[in-house]
């Protein structure tokens, strides 16, 4: 092989070496976003379920029991874990579904299907 062949291919494995590298960065980039995400969801919930129980309990004649039970101490923990939930399916969930491995099974399928068309066409 000529030696200019031997770069190219030497450049190719280089490139695709550093795309796999950035690939791999973004991920641990996403992963900790989502595990920071988590850890701001639970101090700040517990942080502001705390402060409704303490003012439902002093404020309106409630028992602790009455404060513990109230919509309001869990609502923050609902809507915003809702939009945790999708946090994680992006993160971790849709890649499952829709990823590189459901794109490779998708392109196989569809390239068999048209294989067995073609076949038999031929046939006939």
């Amino acid at each position: 092989m000529s030696r200019v062949i031997l770069n190219q291919i030497k450049m190719e494995q280089n490139y695709i070496k550093e795309q796999q590298y950035l690939k791999a960065k973004k991920r641990i980039k996403d992963i900790k976003g989502f595990y920071s995400h988590l850890s701001v969801y639970i101090v700040v919930n517990i942080f502001i379920s705390g402060i409704i129980v303490y003012g439902l309990s002093n404020d309106e004649d409630r028992s602790l029991g009455e404060a513990l039970t109230h919509f309001g101490t869990y609502s923050t923990w609902l809507f915003w874990g809702i939009g945790l939930f999708f946090h994680w399916l992006g993160v971790f969930g849709f890649k499952s579904f829709f990823g590189k491995s459901w794109e490779e099974k998708k392109i196989k399928e569809l390239m068999d299907k048209d294989d067995e068309v073609s076949r038999k066409i031929l046939k006939k």
